[in-house]
Formats: structure tokens, C-alpha cells, sequence
């Protein structure tokens, strides 16, 4: 499991215009650590760009714009061979194994 996030980097790292975090650069970076690569590598040829799986937008609208506290979301999806999985208090990938379902729960 490779953790990023709100609590997980610094701010320079995942920040946002609103001073929040970005859970789509984070997604990045978690990415790159578990590959062992160099952030800047997490990029086409070799990766397909994170919109093809989620829109990095909305994901980040979803937990930089709540009202009234922290959000009780969680999305989670399958990248580049990973599961991903962004609450607000950060973002965890692991490693997909041949038997994990592609089915897919919505939480919120």
C-alpha cells in the first residue's frame, strides 16, 4: 500500500488554488512511488493519462469543495494496474491482483 494525500505530502506538493489538496496529484505521486519512478515519469507513452479512467476534476471538486467538514466519500477505481483509493484524509494505491472483481461500489 503507498499512501498520499492531505496529510501524506506537503501542501506544495497536492495543493490547489484553495490552499486544499489535489486528491488527481496525489494519485500522481502515489503512483510514481510505488513504481519507483520520478513523478514527472507518470506520463504518456508509458501511462495513460488519469482522465481516461476518472475526471481529475471533478474528483478534485469532490474533496476541496465540502461544506460543513470533512467529506465521508470514498472513490475507487482501477489505474495502471493499481487500486485506487481516495478518501479525505488521502489517497492509497495497491497492487491489483488477477483475482480482484472489476466491480465497483459508490460510497458517499
Amino acid at each position: 500500500m503507498y499512501p498520499y494525500g492531505a496529510s501524506m505530502s506537503t501542501p506544495d506538493e497536492t495543493s490547489v488554488s484553495d490552499g486544499g489538496w489535489s486528491p488527481s496529484q496525489a494519485i500522481i505521486e502515489a503512483i510514481a512511488a510505488a513504481e519507483g519512478i520520478d513523478v514527472t515519469d507518470v506520463e504518456p507513452p508509458e501511462y495513460d493519462p488519469l482522465f481516461t479512467v476518472v475526471n481529475p476534476e471533478a474528483l478534485d471538486d469532490m474533496f476541496t469543495t465540502t461544506v460543513g467538514g470533512a467529506s465521508n466519500a470514498v472513490v475507487s477505481f482501477a489505474y495502471e494496474g493499481y487500486e485506487v483509493v481516495v478518501r479525505a484524509e488521502g489517497v492509497e494505491v495497491h497492487e491489483r491482483s488477477s483475482t480482484d472483481s472489476l466491480d465497483r461500489s459508490v460510497e458517499g
